[in-house]
């Protein structure tokens, strides 16, 4: 063993292995309506590193439908919603590419 932590290709990663604790960064869109919590997402996805995940904090329902079409349109794995600290919907993204 070198010591090196090994390096992970992304597209190797199973959505459900994925720690939903491990979020880059966070969102709180939760003032924000359709579609302004997607314009959020799109802006700030290059700010975190190829496979790093990026959560949306979003109270507008359209979110729970616009999140997971935004990611098929983009190329980007939906890995699925949870709840935020304070109960808000999470929406969790893996930026791919």
């Amino acid at each position: 063993m070198t010591g090196t932590p090994e390096e992970v290709d992304p597209e190797e990663v199973d959505p459900q292995d994925v720690d939903p604790q491990d979020v880059a960064l966070e969102l709180d869109c939760r003032a924000l309506m359709c579609p302004l919590p997607i314009i959020e997402l799109a802006r700030h996805v290059g700010d975190v590193a190829v496979g790093d995940v990026i959560a949306v904090v979003a109270t507008d329902v359209a979110a729970r439908h616009d999140v997971p079409a935004w990611c098929r349109m983009r190329g980007h794995d939906f890995l699925g919603e949870d709840s935020a600290a304070d109960g808000a919907p999470r929406f969790r993204v893996r930026r791919v590419a």
